[in-house]
């Protein structure tokens, strides 16, 4: 009975411990993927702002042309014969 007992004992204790490292590993691996979330989130907003600054260079592009169609001369009319 005694010998049950002590190899119980040191199985629930082997336990305890391996939890108390899995605890330790998880907590020192948590920053790190924050940090990879972070670097994801960064490169989505700066795709995200390109995009936008794509549009607005292509707007303000369009806007130029048309501004250089109304600013162009009418063309003259054929002289009469």
């Amino acid at each position: 009975m005694k010998k049950l007992l002590s190899v119980l004992f040191a199985a629930v204790f082997a336990l305890a411990v391996s939890g108390f490292a899995l605890a330790a590993d998880n907590a020192a691996m948590a920053p790190k993927e924050e940090k990879a979330e972070k670097k994801v989130e960064k490169k989505v907003e700066k795709k995200k702002a390109a995009k936008k600054a794509k549009k607005k260079a292509a707007a303000k592009e369009e806007k130029k042309d048309e501004m250089k169609k109304e600013a162009a001369p009418a063309p003259a009319p054929a002289p009469a014969k």
